[in-house]
């Protein structure tokens, strides 16, 4: 939410940096304490702010959570759909969605845990909201694995299964990884390619990934 009336460039600036720090406590606060176990008191002082004033930029606290989780599906969505646009190869598709998988849920791990940890807490008015986004990121995993199961290409035992699977290997990484690791993040997004492709069962020699695209794109989307 912002402020009301005429603001000149300076007060919108302010207003705009103050909802983004609102945003990165209750994204820290979330993914460390959960919804539930956040109250409007720890908001508030993890941004600085009074309860009062607290309001004035996050309406309700689930409303605050709605945004966040909205913006980080959207983007998803959208970059999801880019890695995926004119790349014919079922296969191709795969690697792309796997590395963007892998990336973000590295790179935005608070955010990405609240999104995927906290759909349970929200109310039945917005839970279908999200979850109709969530679907549509899922749906091009499937399209792209269905696609190449109709191909001959992959052979897993069971292609919603292993959407299923091939999400929740990806996701784990927001739960562990750090850059100090013995492997760097384009390491372990190779790896993790060569495990879905494994998990997929496919078939003939693949050739070696170019995950830079996928990169900058993470980098490009998420660079706010």
């Amino acid at each position: 939410m912002w402020l009301s009336g005429p603001v000149n460039k300076s007060g919108v600036e302010m207003s705009q940096a103050t909802a983004r720090r609102v945003r990165q406590a209750a994204i820290e606060l979330f993914a460390t304490r959960g919804f539930h176990g956040t109250g409007i008191r720890d908001l508030a002082e993890a941004a600085g702010l009074s309860s009062a004033t607290l309001y004035h930029y996050m309406g309700t606290k689930e409303e605050l959570l709605v945004s966040i989780m909205r913006a980080s599906l959207d983007r998803l969505v959208t970059a999801a759909c880019q890695v995926t646009a004119d790349v014919p190869d079922p296969i191709g598709r795969v690697t792309n969605l796997v590395a963007l998988h892998v990336y973000t849920h590295a790179e935005q791990q608070l955010e990405t845990r609240v999104v995927d940890g906290e759909i349970r807490a929200l109310s039945p008015e917005h839970r279908p909201r999200i979850i109709a986004l969530r679907d549509e990121y899922e749906a091009c995993w499937q399209s792209a694995i269905d696609d190449g199961c109709d191909r001959g290409l992959l052979r897993p035992s069971s292609r919603g299964v292993a959407r299923l699977a091939l999400l929740e290997m990806c996701s784990g990484i927001a739960r562990w990884y750090s850059p100090t690791g013995p492997f760097t993040l384009d390491e372990l997004a190779e790896r993790y390619v060569e495990m879905a492709l494994g998990l997929l069962g496919a078939t003939g020699p693949v050739p070696a990934p170019d995950l830079a695209p996928v990169r900058e794109l993470v980098a490009a989307n998420w660079s706010d």
